[in-house]
């Protein structure tokens, strides 16, 4: 059927026996990844179900990938402000290691994603602090109650440039954290031309403008599409960001803005990572190749922060992308080495 793989919906409930109990090796999911006829193609959980199980980094076995909503809300409350999500960050960009090394298993297991069809898009994390589903005909009840959003100064959407400039910034900043993160990345469909339903973050019951897709917003939002589009093909020319095992400890390198070594567990929102050249990857014949320096700065203050970089070995520093650059320019036209 040239079917690539199934994504289970709900899936811990698969792992559960006939009085409802979690089971340590579950049959069916192990039958599942076992049969001869679907060995070759993706299995995908959502690893959790309605009765309150919640299972990332721990589904079943490695033939597993799982959806890591760990992902999707440590890296919106870091670039909402909240404070002490630094160093849980540092773990999301290194492909999870403390959700999945344990297991046995590898970046690939991640599904890495900021925003699903369950709940906010990606344009209303930015625009709305609550849900608003009072269309949905349940008094408002339904949908998750913490979306790990912010509106930036007002709730829904906004005619006030500054605050557009800021949200348009957000959303930059958490598609880029998706991109630089070890783990397999997932985009919602809509998301790179700020596809909004309004605040709704329950919104199957609605078809209706609530939940169609209005393309009209592709042209109207062409620098984020052209964006997203850059940032993705950034992606695939550096393989760093794909490989298949986590980060050696030598090959990375933490600092805070002046160089000293981070607070994790304080309040800092600003910090840098050096990640070493190392070799990655590799083709057919198993001859990796080497990668680039590379130097990735975070900051989801809300003041600009000055880094002292560390000084490369070789060549020069030369900015590839900034956020903080208004379309077109936030991927710089490199030259030189890096």
């Amino acid at each position: 059927m040239q079917v690539d793989g199934f994504r289970f919906d709900l899936a811990s409930i698969l792992g559960r026996d006939e009085h409802g109990g979690l089971l340590r090796n579950p049959p069916l999911l192990e039958r599942i990844a076992e049969d001869p006829v679907l060995r070759g193609v993706k299995l995908i959980a959502e690893a959790w179900d309605a009765g309150g199980a919640y299972q990332v980094g721990s589904f079943s076995s490695s033939r597993w990938a799982e959806w890591n909503g760990r992902f999707r809300d440590d890296v919106r409350r870091f670039w909402r402000g909240d404070v002490g999500m630094a160093g849980t960050l540092a773990m999301r960009v290194c492909g999870s290691p403390d959700l999945y090394s344990r297991n046995g298993k590898a970046p690939i297991n991640s599904i890495n994603f900021v925003a699903c069809h369950d709940g906010f898009t990606l344009n209303d994390v930015v625009s709305y602090a609550s849900k608003h589903n009072a269309m949905n005909g349940e008094n408002n009840r339904d949908g998750a109650e913490e979306n790990c959003s912010a509106n930036h100064g007002t709730e829904g959407e906004s005619d006030d440039a500054e605050t557009e400039l800021l949200r348009l910034r957000q959303i930059k900043n958490l598609l880029a954290t998706l991109a630089l993160s070890r783990g397999v990345p997932m985009l919602l469909g809509g998301d790179e031309f700020r596809r909004t339903q309004h605040g709704n973050n329950n919104a199957y019951c609605q078809d209706n403008p609530v939940s169609w897709f209005d393309w009209r917003l592709v042209q109207r939002n062409s620098d984020l599409v052209r964006f997203t589009r850059e940032l993705m093909r950034w992606r695939t020319r550096n393989p760093v960001f794909s490989a298949g095992e986590f980060y050696p400890e030598d090959q990375l390198h933490w600092f805070a803005p002046q160089g000293e070594q981070p607070d994790w567990q304080g309040r800092t929102r600003a910090f840098g990572c050096l990640v070493r050249p190392g070799r990655i990857g590799g083709d057919i014949d198993g001859v990796s190749e080497p990668s680039h320096a590379l130097c990735m700065l975070f900051n989801a203050d809300c003041v600009a922060a000055e880094f002292h970089l560390p000084e490369p070995k070789t060549h020069r520093w030369c900015r590839v992308m900034d956020t903080g650059r208004s379309a077109p320019d936030e991927f710089v036209a490199a030259s030189g080495h890096r």
